[in-house]
This record gives C-alpha cells, structure tokens and sequence, in this order.
C-alpha cells in the first residue's frame, strides 16, 4: 500500500501543499523536538527526541513541584555541585540535540520547493529557533558553571550547627581593608538572630567603637585579657571591639589553629568569641563583607538608588567646621540617586563632618541598598558579572547543605517584621558599656513568643 501522507510525501510540485508542511513541520517541531522526524524524517531520530524532550518535561514538572513543595530540598539541590555539573552536561546534550533535530528539520522542509513568498519567512523563523536554542542551552551550561563555582568558593563551610534556643545566630562584618589600614577591620558589626520555625529575625547593632568586650568561657582570648579586651591595653592602636580581628589576624593567628580548616580565619573567631560574650548567645555562622569588594558589586548590578540625608565631601581632610581644605573637593548632594560602585564606596566611608555612628548608618543603609538590587530579573540579566563580584565580597562558613534551608527562612523573615537592637547611646554607653544590662536587653529581645493555644 502506498502512503498518501501530504507531510511525509507530497506533492513536490504543488508549492502551496510545501508551504503548508514547512510550516507544520517548523511549529511542531519547536512545540516537541523530534515530532518533524516522526511525521517526515528519520522515525527512530525523532522518537529519541520526542523521548528525551519528554523525559525532560517531566523533570523540570518535578523541580516545579519541589520548588513549590518543599522549596529547601529543591534549592539544595540546585545548589549541589555534583547536581549542577551534571545539569551542565545535560543542557550541553539538549543542546546539541535540538540543534541536530532543527537543522534536520530544516531539510525536511525543502526550501525550494516552498512558495518564494513565504521561504524568507520559513528559513528565518527556523534560523531563530536553532539561535534561541543553542543560545539557551549555551547560557544555561554558563549559569550553572558559574552558579557551581561561586556556590564552591563561597559556602565552604563543613561543619552543619543545629538552632540554639530555637534560634539561628548570623554574625555580619562589614570589613574596610583601606589603604591606611594594617589589614582588615571590621567597621560593620550586627547580630541576625532568626527563629528556627517562624523566620522572624531581630538585628543587633553593636558599634564599632565598644570597649572592654568579654570574651565568652572558652575562649583562647579570654587567657589574654580576662577583664574585658583592652581593659589593659592591647596590641594594635586602639583597643575597641573591631580592633580585635585585625589584632588575632596580625599577631596571634596561632590562638586559633583550625580555623582555615572549618571555613573561617583567626580574626573572625576571634570576633565570634567576643560577640558571644558580649551578648550571651552562640553565634553558629558569620558572613564577611568586604567593602573594597563592594565597588565591583554594586556596579554589577548596575548602580544602587540611596536617599542622601546631609551634604557630605568626598575626603577626610577637613576643618573643625567640617569643611574640606581643599576648595575643589568633590562632594556628594542631598537626595534620591542612583550612585556607581566607587561613589556608593566613598558614601559608605565617609567620616568627615559626621558621627560614628551616622557613618554605620551609611553602610548598613548602603548594604541594605545592595540586597534590594538583588531581584531575579536584574540577577539574570548580569549573572555573570554579579557572581564574581559576590565571590570576591562575602566569605562565611555557613555550608552548602543548609543553603536551601536558609534561602527558605530568609523567605520567611522578608514577610515579617524586622526588629531591631542598637546597642548605641542613650541605652548603651560604647566608652563605659555595662555588659550585665547588655545580656538583659540581648535577652528581652530573643524572647520567642509562645503561640496561644486559643489560636
């Protein structure tokens, strides 16, 4: 019997019958690769495509309804490096494959047998969906390289902490390496402390400028100052909180000899350990910003948008007025604007003319302006680039197997309520700090309220 199909074979003289399939070809054949070669080609070719563009609907059906269902398994998973390079070897297949089956297609259709008119439009449209294609699969293999690098060179922690009291305790730094510093020191220092079940974070505020911290029992810098750091004297010029990682880092990294192994430095636990006796909690993670990094950030999310409140110039050199010496001093305006990665850096540095603390309210205002850049459209668009940047920026010891678990709290926490503790003047006095009245305000602020059980 022989076939009488118009698709698989036509009328090769009839121009409107070639018109007809090519475009028959073409929309299927973009709707389910393989589905040309079923109708009109090599049937074991398309049956393989059909096959694997089905296998593949099903398995990003089952991502959807992870994502959906139970959101930190699935992002875990999406950040797994094993589960990323294995993604990268898939889409590379799908890639090629599609791109295979389009060009087939391509010839299946026969172009010169297709009415003049309308082969501009056939051989156009077939060109850009092997484009859109390749291009997809091209980025897609580059996304997940880059998401599996910056994912291995960031969350390098090994060591997974459980909550404490319910609770999950994020140590935050905002590290300044300027030029006429000895190293790094930490000029940004708060406390997240996050509800294991609910998501419902508190900020605490501790100024750069505390003295006297306790070190928490345990402690190999407890040995070194066992009335507060500083109370005597210290090894670097000024004995305050922030100090206390520059001095560990430059003269007593030998306090803490596991530190590099556990995904962290001497400086930082160093600063862990002051913090946890400062306020009387665990702290499990810290993450380390590196404001010399911030620059290449924020310009790779293409500016940040901050709100201005004073007139401030751009040096430290000023008068006891606060006025520059130099007449020609760049200055930065009161005001909404969008601000490049050197301006927003000068901002966030600023001490000219302003108090300490309007300066860690600069940065934090400058931090804040950065998470709100960081929308899934605007990611996208300059993955890449924002990657990198964010490598060079954060550290921490927070491990890849609890990101899903974080990502899903930090959901939760966006749809609260933020409250916040600063440990500044009028309560607390960073010159003379009474640490006993400091645990009392660290503790009303950590109560987690028991449900009513009316509720």
């Amino acid at each position: 019997m022989t076939s009488t199909s118009p698709v698989r074979d036509p009328d090769l003289r009839d121009e409107s019958v070639m018109t007809r399939r090519a475009w028959v070809l073409l929309v299927v054949g973009a709707l389910i690769p393989g589905a040309a070669q079923l109708l009109a080609g090599n049937r074991r070719l398309g049956r393989f495509g059909v096959t694997t563009t089905f296998i593949l609907w099903a398995v990003v059906v089952i991502g959807a309804l992870l994502y959906f269902f139970a959101r930190p398994t699935a992002i875990t998973l999406a950040t797994n490096p094993i589960v990323l390079w294995l993604g990268q070897a898939v889409l590379l297949f799908y890639g090629v494959l599609w791109v295979v089956l389009g060009l087939d297609t391509l010839r299946l259709i026969r172009l010169v047998r297709v009415a003049p008119r309308a082969r501009a439009a056939v051989a156009g449209l077939a060109i850009v969906g092997l484009v859109a294609v390749g291009g997809t699969a091209a980025y897609g293999v580059m996304v997940a390289g880059v998401t599996r690098d910056t994912v291995g060179d960031v969350f390098a922690g090994q060591t997974v902490v459980p909550p404490v009291d319910g609770r999950y305790n994020f140590m935050l730094l905002g590290g300044d390496a300027g030029e006429d510093r000895d190293g790094l020191r930490p000029d940004s220092i708060s406390v997240v402390s996050v509800e294991a079940e609910t998501g419902k974070a508190t900020i605490i505020g501790i100024p750069r400028n505390m003295q006297y911290v306790p070190f928490v029992a345990g402690s190999p810098m407890l040995a070194e100052y066992p009335d507060g750091y500083g109370t005597d004297g210290c090894d670097v010029d000024a004995c305050l909180i922030n100090s206390i990682y520059t001095e560990v880092e430059l003269y007593h990294p030998e306090l803490y000899p596991d530190a590099k192994k556990n995904g962290s430095n001497p400086g930082i636990e160093a600063m862990r350990d002051a913090v946890e006796g400062m306020l009387g909690i665990q702290i499990q993670y810290y993450v380390l910003i590196d404001m010399q990094g911030f620059a290449d950030l924020i310009d790779a999310l293409g500016g940040i948008t901050v709100d201005v409140a004073d007139r401030l110039p751009i040096t430290d050199e000023v008068d006891e007025d606060g006025q520059p010496y130099d007449p020609e001093v760049e200055w930065i305006e009161p005001g909404v604007q969008l601000m490049n990665g050197p301006r927003a850096l000068a901002y966030a540095r600023i001490r000219a003319g302003t108090t300490d603390y309007a300066r860690m309210e600069r940065q934090r205002q400058v931090q804040e302006a950065i998470i709100q850049q960081f929308e899934p459209a605007n990611i996208l668009s300059k993955f890449q680039a924002v990657a990198k940047a964010g490598a060079q920026v954060v550290s921490t010891d927070i491990p890849q197997a609890v990101l899903g678990q974080f990502v899903d709290l930090a959901g939760k926490s966006r749809a609260q309520e933020i409250a916040t503790l600063e440990l500044v003047p009028p309560d607390v006095d960073p010159d003379d700090p009474d640490y006993a009245y400091v645990l009392e305000l660290v503790a009303s602020a950590l109560v987690i309220a028991t449900p009513d059980p009316k509720d």
